[in-house]
């Protein structure tokens, strides 16, 4: 008897189990999917901040990475969490928006205004407080069809929750190269600058940043387990050992020389 009621003590605690752990409704088919390597459409019409429409290609045609947030301005937390987190990274790097990289945020409501995404602007730039971003940070408003074309290509799955009139999303951040192909997606809502700086140099194929910045290229790559770029330890043997090669050159040319004279 004891045996039969350890049992089924046992089976409703794995339902209850499998029951809590259970994805919620308003949270399925949402995350998301890495399309590394694909290409976005760049012919796909958005609305600027001051209401013109405009086709994507026109924020990659400085032969510049790109860094696409989708986000939604009347989003009450999430989304406002991710561009502080954001903003703060950016602040952070030696590099400016409209400068080494562009920034291009989307509305992934289409009932949003470019008024709204004007005032969204200009107050994530008065934050940033780096005036070239004025021409390097755009944000977009669009119908539902490019929104979602545009969100499925990156990888984006999000829905619109009915009874809490929100939109159910993940927060990351999709580093593109200046041909619209997606490189790297950064997770979360805070990013390190430096991991960020390298999704830059990665996606830019080291056409920008300095001796330093490319060094930092070399010695790091991209952890996918964790989520991060770690240093390296290959790299760094081999650099080691080209360094070890060209000490013991010198030497040798030295001791040869020092023979000769003798």
């Amino acid at each position: 008897m004891s045996r039969i009621v350890i049992i089924i003590l046992a089976s409703l605690f794995s339902l209850a189990v499998a029951a809590a752990e259970k994805t919620p409704v308003e949270l399925q088919k949402v995350g998301i999917e890495e399309h590394l390597g694909e290409s976005i459409s760049l012919d796909l019409l958005f609305v600027n901040e001051t209401g013109q429409s405009v086709p994507l290609k026109r924020y990659f045609e400085n032969d510049r990475p790109v860094i696409l947030t989708l986000v939604y301005y009347n989003c009450p937390n999430l989304c406002n969490y991710l561009l502080d987190g954001f903003t703060h990274t950016l602040k952070e790097l030696s590099w400016t928006a409209g400068q080494e990289f562009n920034v291009v945020t989307v509305s992934i409501d289409p009932t949003e205004t470019p008024a709204l995404s004007l005032q969204k602007k200009n107050y994530r730039l008065k934050q940033y407080e780096r005036q070239a971003a004025q021409d390097g940070w755009h944000f977009l408003t669009g119908t539902q069809n490019n929104i979602q074309t545009l969100a499925r290509q990156v990888g984006f799955h999000y829905r619109y929750d009915e009874d809490q009139k929100e939109y159910a999303h993940s927060a990351a951040i999709f580093v593109l190269t200046p041909e619209g192909r997606i490189s790297r997606t950064l997770y979360g809502i805070q990013f390190k600058p430096r991991d960020l700086k390298l999704a830059l140099l990665e996606a830019a194929k080291g056409k920008i940043g300095n001796v330093v910045d490319k060094f930092l290229m070399f010695c790091y790559h991209y952890d996918p387990k964790g989520r991060k770029y770690a240093l390296f330890a290959v790299n760094l043997m081999k650099l080691a050992g080209l360094i070890t090669v060209f000490c013991l050159g010198i030497l040798f040319l030295v001791i040869l020389r020092r023979k000769n004279r003798v």
